[in-house]
């Protein structure tokens, strides 16, 4: 979300923004917002010279009742002086009546106009303009056949998609024996990971109030992501980043205190509404699974540092359980609303002999937190701060990546040395089957 002062003063760049992002149809949300701001502003300035007469008016009816008293004269002049009072406080109803409509119909369109996108984001309409940036390992397909990824967990006893079907519909899953240990395994892992990188582990509210969701997606994501509970103002989260930025609403933070470098860990559901592939076999697409994120608050200045850092971690995380990865840059098409900058990191397929993704890395400037009304006290004084985000992992999608690329010709899995520790030392899966 963007100042409105930054619109009101740059109308052109907001609109060439909009074009960037392919999002043609909102050009005129910039000239109907600037009216309603001028209405607004107008309506504000009416308010304020009428308590200013208000406060005038009241010491003269004060006076001329006094006087009346003495010279029944006045009263007249003092009754007039009460009905101009009256008028002024009907009109002043009406105004701030106009400013809280007004003020609400501003804010519902600049929710609806994208954030200003940083300069260095390639421009094309979707995700088939992304840019790969650079390889990270080197892509390997070996020689004998890789199954499908359930055929894999299946070989183990560790998946059953049939009983989940029957239980809850498509695109949920029952894990079981080394691969729901090794789904865990993979998630403490990737804790620590964090942890040892200066993050503070955290495990947040599994369910958010409708403001918060507000704050921290566009209505667009919103509607095609989020479950909500059924008379409650309440939604599952479809992230832990949404309860995590969440955090924040209406708080402000001291210079001190940042950056705030948190890793949390959650389910998380989606509807998924739209997508392609719910109906399809497998755990790529599903409405319920478990990541380990992180979130950075930061000062402005910081922020994209933080980003740089951020999608690096992931990729030292991958190669560290022997997956090829790549960077690939997200353009202005492929940005959500509130996004400065994002790219994912895309995990290699040998099965598929392509990549996919597996994190992805934004950076949403101070969106969220003009939105959630955060805010960082400093010695120049108050501010609001930047927010980031990016998966740490996110199984089992991740865990097609890590089977496939691990998979020996015996059908075992090797088990990373870093990943060990937390599958009992063991350094291969044996197939049951």
């Amino acid at each position: 979300m963007l100042d409105i002062k930054f619109v009101r003063e740059n109308p052109d760049v907001v609109k060439e923004n909009i074009k960037k992002k392919f999002q043609d149809q909102k050009l005129p949300l910039v000239d109907e917002v600037l009216e309603l701001d001028s209405q607004n502003r107008a309506a504000i300035a009416e308010a304020q010279d009428l308590r200013t007469q208000r406060n005038a008016l009241s010491k003269q009816v004060g006076i001329l009742m006094g006087q009346a008293k003495k010279d029944p004269s006045k009263l007249h002049e003092a009754e007039e002086a009460k009905a101009k009072v009256k008028a002024n406080a009907d009109r002043l109803a009406e105004l701030e009546a106009l400013e809280t409509e007004l003020a609400q119909k501003i804010r519902h369109i600049m929710l609806q106009i994208p954030n200003i996108i940083d300069p260095s984001v390639p421009i094309g309409p979707d995700d088939s303009a992304n840019v790969e940036v650079q390889r990270f390992g080197e892509p390997v397909t070996p020689d004998f056949d890789i199954p499908y990824h359930t055929q894999i967990m299946e070989s183990f006893n560790g998946i059953d998609m049939d009983a989940a079907g029957r239980v809850s519909g498509n695109g949920f899953y029952y894990l079981m024996g080394d691969i729901a240990r090794l789904h865990e395994g993979v998630l403490a892992y990737a804790r620590d990971f964090m942890i040892d990188k200066g993050f503070t582990f955290c495990i947040p509210p599994f369910m958010i109030h409708g403001n918060v969701v507000e704050g921290v997606m566009s209505q667009t994501e919103m509607d095609a992501m989020m479950y909500k509970i059924e008379g409650e103002d309440l939604y599952l989260i479809g992230t832990s980043e949404h309860s995590m930025i969440g955090k924040f609403i209406d708080q402000i933070l001291t210079e001190d205190q940042l950056p705030q470098t948190l890793t949390s860990y959650s389910p998380c559901f989606r509807k998924e509404k739209g997508a392609h592939g719910i109906e399809e076999r497998g755990v790529y697409r599903i409405h319920q699974f478990e990541k380990q994120e992180m979130v950075v608050v930061c000062k402005p200045e910081d922020s994209m540092d933080w980003y740089e850092k951020m999608w690096r971690y992931s990729v030292e995380l991958f190669r560290s359980l022997d997956i090829p990865v790549r960077q690939l840059e997200c353009c202005s098409g492929d940005l959500a609303d509130l996004k400065v900058k994002s790219c994912d990191i895309e995990a290699w397929s040998p099965r598929q002999q392509k990549y996919f993704e597996v994190c992805s890395c934004s950076n949403l400037g101070d969106a969220q937190a003009r939105r959630l009304k955060m805010r960082v006290k400093g010695e120049k004084g108050t501010y609001l701060p930047h927010t980031l985000n990016n998966t740490v992992v996110a199984p089992p999608r991740m865990l097609i990546a890590f089977l496939e690329n691990n998979l020996q010709a015996d059908g075992s899995v090797k088990i990373p040395e870093v990943l060990r520790p937390y599958m009992g030392g063991k350094e291969l899966l044996i197939p049951k089957k």
